[in-house]
């Protein structure tokens, strides 16, 4: 029977360990662990009521290879599915090389110290891999992730060439909080309070925080604003999308949560050096974390739908073309099912469904790779089986679903 190792207890721990345990027969005996053993705890229990599914559960230190090393030992993984922190990535990879066991996480490693966030030091452990005969698959969540393969399934299906890429990600849920952010705090603030960037005719282009705002008008939620930020998908799939010109990532964001983010920026909340504070050194970022909402606290009070997608633009048989191909969730169906809304299901969900490929051989090459390296088909027919159900529309162009101020 294979083992499965679940490395990270936060809301989308909860969900993978959830999707996991409804799908045994592919992910055999599941150990979930994190460096707070009692969560872990937790979610075994509300798995084994709702699920009627036993998993283990283990206590490890993510920063520590030679911890990591000795679990991986003592459960016999055939694959780690890391919903740890990014800062992580790189010694839970390292664990897995040295055992010679698959790797899969959700988001490109970040440096602690640095706000900045890139595949090149992931990248440059494919040797590592080819070497242990194992596989890493990076950026198995939703964006990155499904957003990638919605790109290659595109280029597979409905292109001869793509031109332009705009992933649309937006979250219309209303947890009723005046502020607090839907996933981990660290990570959700330092992505949005940093400059944005997209790539433009071979080049990489770099706008204030915020700066470029547009309105499109999401199914089922209706126009939202949506701004332009830097995300980790497009440095991959620059590379492997024939064509491209252009590539953007947009998010939503209310005026109440852009509000609250400027003022603590301006206060100085949003810093990640340390300061000293009655004299001890703190990190203002990290007590801001402190004291706001736990995302993994938001499910029940959740209300609303998300829609992310993307409006892909170019060329079939000599015909331009526009198509968006788009998921909506719904927060409370999300919560009913696995205890959790919907931006930690979109998220576990496809982490999941990358495991089971990988652990099916459906997916599988020795070394480090992008999820749109592989056939999209398998994983858009998983995500219909999943609870991930997506929509394919035809458009005359992306100024159908944008709505110009």
């Amino acid at each position: 029977m294979r083992n499965t190792l679940i490395i990270g207890a936060g809301g989308v721990g909860n969900v993978v360990a959830f999707k996991c345990a409804m799908n045994k027969e592919s992910f055999g005996n599941i150990t979930l662990a994190s460096r707070t053993k009692s969560k872990c705890d937790t979610i075994a229990k509300n798995i084994k009521e709702k699920v009627g599914v036993d998993i283990a559960t283990a206590e490890v230190d993510a920063d520590s290879v030679e911890e990591l090393v000795e679990l991986i030992k003592q459960t016999d993984a055939d694959i780690v599915i890391n919903v740890a922190l990014p800062y992580q990535d790189l010694t839970i990879m390292d664990a897995c090389s040295q055992c010679g066991v698959d790797y899969l996480d959700t988001a490109n490693y970040e440096h602690p110290e640095t706000a900045k966030f890139e595949y090149k030091e992931q990248w440059a452990r494919d040797k590592d891999f080819k070497e242990a005969n194992a596989m890493a698959l990076l950026g198995s969540g939703f964006d990155p992730g499904v957003t990638n393969l919605f790109c290659a399934y595109a280029q597979k299906h409905y292109f001869d060439e793509i031109e332009t890429i705009d992933i649309l990600d937006c979250n219309a849920g209303d947890h009723g909080y005046p502020f607090a952010t839907n996933f981990n705090p660290e990570i959700n603030l330092r992505e949005v309070s940093a400059k944005g960037r997209y790539w433009e005719n071979g080049e990489w282009k770099e706008t204030e925080p915020m700066e470029i705002k547009q309105v499109w008008n999401y199914p089922e939620i209706g126009p939202k604003d949506s701004y332009l930020l830097y995300h980790e998908e497009m440095e991959s799939l620059v590379k492997h999308i024939k064509g491209l010109k252009r590539i953007r990532f947009f998010m939503t964001f209310g005026e109440s949560y852009l509000t609250h983010m400027r003022c603590l920026e301006n206060v100085g909340m949003l810093g990640i050096e340390p300061v000293e504070h009655n004299g001890e050194k703190i990190i203002p970022l990290e007590f801001l974390k402190t004291l706001l909402p736990d995302p993994a606290s938001l499910g029940p009070r959740t209300q609303g739908k998300t829609n992310i997608g993307i409006v892909a633009t170019g060329y079939k048989d000599g015909k331009k073309r526009t198509i968006y191909i788009y998921q909506v969730s719904d927060h409370q169906e999300c919560y009913k099912e696995v205890l959790s809304q919907a931006v930690s299901y979109t998220t576990g969900v496809p982490a999941m469904i990358g495991a089971k490929l990988m652990l099916e051989k459906i997916w599988w090459k020795a070394g480090v790779y992008n999820v749109e390296e592989f056939d999209p088909d398998p994983f858009m027919e998983e995500l219909n089986k999943q609870g991930l159900p997506w929509k394919i529309k035809e458009l005359s162009s992306p100024e159908e679903l944008r709505i110009d101020e």
